[in-house]
């Protein structure tokens, strides 16, 4: 089936969909992308996703090419037209297609931005086996460049490090800098020592997940213990549990990190309550 897909205001079938080969998102990773997930064919913390996008814009100096009002009816209008009710929609914006080639910004009143949508379809999204399971991951250098808070596309090393995952018959891998853990390739990391949750605080080397900022709200709910502090894998390998969340895995139990299998080997009781507290309270205000 071809997906309808939304590029520059207009709805079109995925095979007519174009950008110019001068856009800045193609040949610089001058953009900022969002991934919003689709649950019972509604989306999950849209506000929080619009305000980030936002964020990632203003930090970049690029202008926003679209309201929060009509992005959330294009986010709607393609969940409608593609059929989806367990998936994904990513969204991109760059600083456009100037004439050509250049390191300097084109002005925005003549190049505008732009914006690119399309769904991607995951039946049993939610009921993941992967969840039930857990996941297994390495650690591995952290070399991104230092703004890690700005959802940008430049995500050729977090592909590498997920390939590096594939090469070593794990799931993911963990960055670490200056012997500390940042985060997952595309995800938030955590672990659990007794009743207490430990993750890196917010900041430039962290992206600020709007699932995590969810997570964490919930956890305090729910009287657990919630520490934001930097932590090792040597502190990570000895610890009750981890687990990982992000929009597309939500909360994701982490069974091995480096080969050392943590616990049993199996998800403890934490992650799965979290991911069973999520999925209850976000579906709540899914819009």
């Amino acid at each position: 089936m071809t997906r309808t897909v939304y590029v520059n205001g207009e709805y079109l079938p995925e095979t007519e969909a174009k950008v110019s080969i001068f856009d800045r998102g193609f040949l610089m990773a001058d953009g900022v992308y969002e991934v919003t997930s689709v649950l019972g064919g509604k989306l999950i913390d849209f506000d929080g996703h619009a305000v980030r996008l936002q964020r990632s814009l203003d930090e970049l100096e690029m202008r926003s090419p679209i309201s929060k009002d009509d992005l959330l009816e294009v986010h709607r209008e393609l969940v409608r037209a593609n059929g989806i009710e367990e998936g994904m929609i990513y969204l991109q914006i760059t600083r456009g297609a100037p004439d050509d080639r250049d390191f300097v910004f084109p002005d925005p009143d003549t190049t505008p931005s732009t914006i690119v949508l399309f769904t991607q379809n995951k039946p049993g999204l939610a009921a993941s086996p992967a969840a039930q399971e857990g996941i297994k991951v390495i650690s591995i250098e952290d070399v991104r460049w230092g703004r890690r808070d700005i959802k940008t596309v430049q995500l050729l090393y977090p592909s590498m490090g997920k390939m590096m995952a594939k090469k070593a018959g794990v799931d993911d891998a963990w960055l670490v800098e200056d012997g500390f853990v940042t985060e997952g390739t595309s995800n938030n990391a955590y672990i659990v020592k007794g009743n207490k949750i430990i993750t890196r605080a917010l900041s430039n080397d962290i992206l600020h997940g709007i699932t995590r900022a969810a997570v964490l709200r919930f956890a305090q709910e729910a009287q657990m213990e919630v520490e934001e502090r930097n932590f090792t894998i040597e502190e990570a390998m000895q610890a009750d549990e981890a687990f990982i969340t992000s929009a597309s895995t939500f909360v994701m139990p982490v069974v091995e990190i480096d080969g050392a299998q943590l616990g049993d080997g199996t998800p403890g009781r934490v992650a799965p309550r979290l991911r069973e507290l999520y999925l209850e309270e976000s579906m709540k205000t899914a819009i």
